[in-house]
């Protein structure tokens, strides 16, 4: 039977304790991405450490964002050479949607982007008020990657009415 977890603040540290256990793909898309702190075993680190101990484990990683993040992001994903190297990364202005596919076999679908503030170490007092689902349930995961992979492929990019805001086009023809 498919689990389904609603979203608070526990359910976004399991959202991210998921992400460790990620054995051959990860599938991110946030409009937004910042310096995201989060909680491997006992300890805080940048989301950028932990996404570079996956790709030293072999996992597949793809991201799509909607603008380029901040100098703080920028100067700590130099500190990991490897994210520059076998990070798939590509930039959609359109992209809104939230969700994170783990291994083709779970999903997050919800609100919160990849932040302090939506998913990460923030304090109670500071965190946004966000809602998502993290679910298994086989036929909500073939959704939410097949959304992911329309953008990823530029399924959209021919069409596209934000083009002049594209900085990093999908697809170089369009």
């Amino acid at each position: 039977m498919p689990t389904t977890y609603i979203a608070n603040e526990e359910h976004f540290k399991e959202v991210l304790k998921r992400m460790e256990s990620v054995k051959h793909s990860l599938w991110i898309g946030t409009a937004d991405i910042k310096d995201l702190y989060v909680k491997v075993g006992m300890k805080e680190e940048p989301l950028l450490a932990l996404l570079a101990k996956l790709l030293k484990r072999g996992v597949n990683i793809r991201l799509i964002h909607a603008k380029e993040p901040g100098p703080i992001f920028r100067e700590e994903f130099d500190k990991y050479p490897l994210l520059a190297k076998c990070l798939e990364r590509v930039l959609c202005p359109r992209v809104h949607f939230k969700l994170i596919v783990f291994d083709n076999q779970l999903a997050y679908i919800g609100s919160a982007n990849l932040t302090g503030a939506g998913m990460g170490m923030k304090s109670a007092r500071n965190r946004n008020f966000e809602a998502g689902i993290l679910t298994d349930e086989p036929s909500i995961v073939d959704k939410a990657a097949e959304q992911f992979d329309d953008v990823w492929i530029g399924r959209f990019c021919k069409d596209c009415g934000k083009k002049q805001y594209c900085g990093d086009p999908i697809l170089s023809k369009i």
